[in-house]
Formats: C-alpha cells, structure tokens, sequence
C-alpha cells in the first residue's frame, strides 16, 4: 500500500479548452483521489464543513476539501492532526484536501484587537515583519510565530495533497505603497515556502505546493505577483487577495491582469469566490478551482440558492427562507434540484424549521447550497467538453 502511495505523482492534465473563452476542463491527480476540474472547493475550516459530514459533502458532488491552517494549527494542533494520520483521517474524509498558508487568517485578524488578560492590556493581534510575523491567539491571546518555513512545516504534519505557500494578504481598502510592500514580502517568502516544502517529509505521498498571486486592486501589482511567481517551480498557482471588500469588477480585474502571466499546464486556484455569477466569470478567465464558505454561512441563515427564475429582484440565485412569504410553500426549495432536501422536504417546512431555530434547519439548507453549487459546476464542466459554455452561460444567467 505504502508503496503505491509513494509511486503516485500529483499531476494535472488539459482535456478540453473552450473555443470562445479561456474556460478549460482539466483533471488534477492526487494519491487520495481525481479532482475534475473546474471544481468548487469546500471549506472544513476546523476540519469540519459546518454543519455537514463527510458523507453529506461526498453525496452533494465536493471533490476537495480545504482546511484551514491558522485555526488547525490553533486546535487542536498539527502534531494531533499527524497522529492522525493527516487532516482526511483525522475527520473521516477520503478523498483530497488542500490547507492554506494561515496568512489570510492571521492578517484579517490582525486587523482587530484582543484583550491580553494576565497583561490587562489592549494589545494588536499581529505584528509583521519581513521575517515573518508574530500573533495573537484570537482564543486565549498566546503568542505564536508564523514564517514561511513553519507555515509549511505545520500543512506538511497536517497532510494535505496540497499545500499553500506563507503569503500576507492586504485588506481593502489599501493604499498602493502598502499593497506593494505586503506583495514583496509575498515574494520574499516564497522562494523560502519553495525550500521548506523540500524538507523532512511526514507522509509517503507527495504534497503539491502553490504559490500565491497578490497586488490587491492594483494592476501593474498584480502583474509583477503574477510573473514572479509564475517564474518559481510551484506545482500549481493560486490567485489571493480578492473577495476581501473590493468590487466585482476589481476582482475579475485583478484575474484578469493576473491570467496572460501563468502558466497553462499548471493548475490555478482562485481563493474566497463562491457566488454565481463570480464562479461563471473565474471559469470563464481560465479558473481550475476556486474555495469559497459560502453554501454553509447562507445556509446557516436560511439563504437558499435557487435558479435565476426562482429568485428575486435583488438577487436572482437565491432566496431568504425565513420569509413569511414561504410559510405555506409546498414546492422543493429549488425546483429542479435532485438533492436530498429539495427531494424530501418544502419551502414550508424549512421555514418552519428556521423560525422554531432548530438544528435540522441548518444542515438541510446547507446541504441544498453544497449540492446546488457542486451540481451547477458539473453542469458548466458538461457544457465546455461539449464546446457549448458561452450558450449554457447565457441561458443560465438570462433565465
């Protein structure tokens, strides 16, 4: 067994490319199992996909899952996730996983302050410097130190097929000079996540590493990340930076300044996209796979994703279930959907559910967003082998 797993090399490979757009299906091989891609990747922050287990999240199409760095590495820990066996064995999930850098996490929250009690003392959760930066539990206010090198190591102990280099991601608004800076000690570092995931190895399969794009809303930013990086032997590239309070358009700028730059046989994942109209926009620019915890915070408020005919005014691909207006809805949430919730259950009984605040509400929501997305990417997959994406994109949104 052990044996195989070390013969199994992580790969990705082009099948088909769209006539009228950069939009591509692809096939990503990992020792845990094929990602066909464009794939919308689910988010197990605390090794956990809120509210759903692993075999929800199997039934509902999810090909990859992604774990989150800073909170694992928080708790329980990485050397807990490792006795493991890795975060899959560690939460019962058997197919590929993906952990990010903590980066994103330890920055945003950088952004506020915690009380440091054995201090008494408002103190800044973050403090960045070129080495590396040094933070604050949002837990318990201990102080920890993240850098390249131990940003890998601890996604090395945790397991995943792959991996994501240490990068700082700047919040919105940010001034250019800022950005700038945050971007170069992006590139500083990766050339350093490059040499540590060449390191000690803790597993017998290889662990695929990326290097992450950022330049904010900036385009001649963006550009330089893009080339950078591009130019560094990563087995695959991430674009970051983006759903972080910027416009629609800044973000499918910032793709777009970032695409004529990368590599074609390597695959490209977009992190924090997970919005209708967001995932037909990256697909179309060449996006392989893209994260996103949206199914499953709607999901948790009743916010329930519909097709475009189903919507309403203010946003076409869903609907707010708590309204009184579905009380007395006997129809399935979305119409055409095959999933469990929508095959057994109606617009009235979820309402129910979410006015009495019971907990069945959240998994069932959550579960429709989860098959819902998952299903419409497979359906987008189907219309650019059969060269027929602009049409199904047409006819989809103008529903």
């Amino acid at each position: 067994m052990i044996k195989d797993i070390k013969q199994e090399k992580f790969g990705f490979k082009i099948i088909k490319k769209d006539s009228k757009s950069k939009a591509r299906v692809g096939r990503i091989t990992t020792v845990h199992g094929v990602i066909e891609t464009p794939s919308f990747v689910a988010v197990g922050t605390q090794a956990t996909v809120k509210g759903l287990s692993p075999k929800d999240i199997k039934e509902a199409g999810v090909q990859l899952l992604f774990g989150n760095t800073y909170h694992l590495h928080l708790r329980p820990g990485e050397d807990v996730v490792k006795k493991f066996g890795g975060v899959g064995k560690f939460m019962g999930w058997n197919g590929p996983t993906i952990t990010d850098s903590g980066g994103f996490q330890i920055f945003s929250l950088g952004q506020k302050k915690i009380k440091i009690l054995q201090e008494d003392e408002e103190a800044n959760l973050v403090n960045i410097a070129d080495d590396g930066v040094i933070f604050r539990s949002h837990i318990d206010g201990s102080k920890h130190t993240f850098t390249p090198e131990v940003s890998i190591e601890i996604q090395k102990k945790l397991g995943a097929d792959i991996i994501l280099a240490f990068d700082e991601c700047v919040p919105h608004p940010s001034t250019h000079e800022y950005t700038k800076e945050a971007m170069q000690r992006t590139h500083h570092w990766a050339p350093r996540s490059l040499k540590a995931g060449q390191g000690k190895q803790f597993y017998p399969w290889k662990q695929a590493l990326y290097g992450i794009i950022q330049g904010g809303i900036y385009k001649d930013l963006r550009q330089e990340s893009a080339k950078f990086i591009s130019a560094l032997s990563f087995d695959g590239i991430a674009i970051g930076g983006v759903s972080v309070g910027e416009s629609k358009k800044e973000m499918r700028d910032a793709i777009d300044w970032s695409m004529p730059f990368l590599p074609s046989e390597k695959p490209r994942h977009l992190l924090g996209i997970g919005e209708i109209d967001d995932i037909f926009d990256a697909i179309e620019r060449g996006i392989d796979t893209f994260d996103c915890v949206i199914p499953t915070r709607f999901g948790r408020y009743g916010i329930v994703f519909v097709s475009p005919q189903e919507g309403n005014i203010k946003n076409r691909f869903r609907i707010d279930i708590n309204k009184t207006i579905f009380a007395k809805d006997q129809s399935p949430i979305a119409k055409d959907c095959l999933c469990y919730t929508c095959q057994s259950f109606t617009r009235g009984y979820l309402h129910h559910l979410f006015r009495a605040q019971e907990l069945l509400a959240y998994r069932l929501a959550s579960y429709h967003n989860m098959f819902f997305i998952n299903d419409l990417v497979k359906k987008i997959r189907k219309g650019i082998l059969n060269d027929e994406f602009a049409k199904f994109k047409k006819q989809w949104l103008s529903l």
